[in-house]
């Protein structure tokens, strides 16, 4: 290192973090926030063997919010004019990080229809995906190939599936994410959001008690509509997915 500190060369995946964040901050977000009670959904989840992660309950719940709010399927497109992108399903977006050498990475774990997924099959694929070696993964090797192409290029590739193709956009993006560091012992409070809605949280309190967050963007959906997202995604916890939760405990315990 020199006297006063030295230059370095972003990684290929420090640079897509910048390009990702290029993008993120022309979105006109809005935050939104429940406080709720997952005591029994906590109860039901220490029953079960394996124990599937939160993220993964919170991500079927949401899917299965996004077939009765098509607004959670859908984009804004501005090019070539001002429109809605609707998938006809939901592809969640979860945040994966691994180690590429000395450096520590974030991998998008991509999966198509949670809602029509078992939570078994769901905590599979995101353990498949923390677990298994780096070149096996697609999502790693397209990652790793946008990244070695030169600044104007990828941020073209990019401005097309974000801003102009909208099968594109869902397939390699998503139509909402996940995403949270609670396991690190913090949370996200901020988010500069890519997709329509992204959902954050922090640390449950010891009465399993929880700030539910949304980041939405407001040109696809209002407040009140997001509110009573939030409401259904409460519910959806408390009855869809503690009910499997109750069911594979029961399973686990026979």
């Amino acid at each position: 290192m020199g006297k006063h500190g030295t230059y370095r060369l972003l990684s290929p995946f420090r640079r897509l973090v910048a390009d990702l964040m290029y993008f993120s901050m022309q979105t006109p977000a809005v935050m939104i926030e429940r406080r709720m009670d997952l005591s029994a959904l906590a109860a039901a989840r220490l029953r079960c063997v394996p124990r599937p992660a939160w993220t993964v309950l919170f991500t079927k719940a949401f899917a299965l919010v996004g077939r009765d709010f098509p607004e959670l399927r859908q984009a804004y497109m501005p090019y070539p004019f001002p429109r809605l992108y609707e998938n006809r399903h939901s592809v969640a977006a979860l945040n994966v990080e691994r180690k590429l050498g000395d450096e520590s990475i974030v991998l998008q774990c991509l999966i198509e229809r949670p809602e029509k997924r078992s939570l078994a099959e769901l905590d599979a694929i995101l353990r498949t995906n923390q677990t298994t070696p780096l070149e096996d993964l697609r999502w790693f090797r397209r990652a790793r190939t946008l990244s070695r192409l030169p600044l104007p290029i990828r941020r073209l590739v990019w401005w097309a599936a974000l801003r102009m193709l909208g099968r594109q956009r869902c397939h390699n993006f998503g139509t909402f994410s996940v995403s949270s560091i609670a396991p690190l012992g913090a949370g996200i409070v901020h988010l500069l959001p890519i997709l329509t809605a992204s959902l954050h949280y922090g640390l449950f309190e010891p009465d399993f008690q929880l700030t539910m967050r949304m980041t939405f963007d407001h040109r696809v959906m209002d407040g009140a509509t997001a509110a009573r997202v939030m409401v259904a995604l409460e519910q959806r916890l408390q009855s869809d997915i503690a009910a499997e939760l109750n069911t594979m405990a029961l399973r686990a315990a026979a």
